[in-house]
């Protein structure tokens, strides 16, 4: 483990002056900015504040939001597997599956610092409206109470505001990303390994438009569904899919079928391991190819 947790802690040092590693925070600053920027303009139109995490829960607790967010990790996980001049020097004192246990523990941390960069960003944008109380704002109780959060497309739900608090919402909504996020990357290192960089972006974006057709709204516009079996579908859809999965309200809050959130959460789980014990199998038949330092 400790020549592991080596191999991800010299992953992480490339990141010094790195323009892609640059480039990927600065572009999710700006897609926090977008997204968030309704709940915050709407908050000033109205002379109301807002708490702290509010504009993460309104914007990450939508599917597409988590679907835009994630497709940045494409670009932060560019140079999977992570072949540098380092590569042989680990290779020779480890072995592979050290290796690649490295490059896994890398690949989970990162997304993590990913996902907190983009909590605290929202969190920043919306800091002069903000305060840092567990209590839902007036700007929370418009939204939901008032249908304005429908009009400005903000999914601020009534359920979300009668039965849980801010931090606790936020704790949520951030794991169930992170639960996406990661099953996202091991297909993406799996697909990698086995049969190259090419596949691996194809995985993901195969993966992405999965998600994004099996959504409710999209069934129910390519099919027209009446209202019972358009109900039918949205439960059908909530467990079909990852993304919906990791949707916090497409969850059971004690009124219908969709899955609760250890149920998603023990899929994620699931997902991932499947996702790490593959990798540790592909990397048996894996052929690097060093030319010079590079990989």
């Amino acid at each position: 483990m400790r020549q592991a947790l080596s191999v991800a802690g010299y992953n992480f040092r490339q990141w010094h002056r790195n323009p892609r590693i640059l480039v990927t925070f600065a572009l999710a600053f700006i897609l926090c900015f977008l997204l968030s920027d309704k709940a915050v303009r709407f908050a000033v139109e109205h002379n109301t504040t807002m708490q702290a995490f509010e504009a993460f829960i309104w914007t990450f607790g939508d599917s597409d939001s988590i679907l835009l967010s994630s497709l940045l990790l494409v670009l932060l996980f560019a140079d999977m597997p992570f072949l540098s001049s380092g590569t042989p020097f680990f290779l020779v004192r480890t072995n592979r599956r050290t290796w690649i246990t490295g490059q896994m523990l890398y690949t989970a941390a990162a997304t993590t610092v990913y996902l907190l960069f983009i909590l605290l960003s929202t969190a920043l944008i919306c800091e002069r409206q903000s305060y840092l109380a567990n209590m839902w704002s007036p700007t929370a109780a418009i939204l939901g109470y008032s249908g304005a959060g429908q009009q400005v497309a903000l999914p601020a739900l009534v359920k979300t505001l009668e039965m849980s608090w801010p931090y606790p919402v936020t704790l949520t909504i951030f794991f169930l990303m992170l639960g996406y996020a990661l099953t996202l990357v091991f297909i993406m290192l799996f697909f990698n390994l086995r049969h190259g960089q090419t596949a691996g972006v194809l995985s993901v974006f195969l993966f992405s438009v999965y998600g994004f057709l099996l959504s409710p709204d999209t069934i129910q516009k390519l099919f027209k569904l009446p209202d019972q079996a358009y109900y039918l579908a949205n439960v059908a859809i909530g467990w079909a899919s990852p993304l919906n999965h990791a949707t916090y309200h497409m969850h059971n809050f004690g009124y219908d079928l969709l899955p609760r959130m250890w149920q998603s959460f023990a899929i994620f789980g699931l997902l991932i391991g499947l996702g790490w014990l593959a990798s540790l199998r592909a990397i048996k038949n894996y052929n690097f190819n060093f030319t010079g330092t590079e990989g």
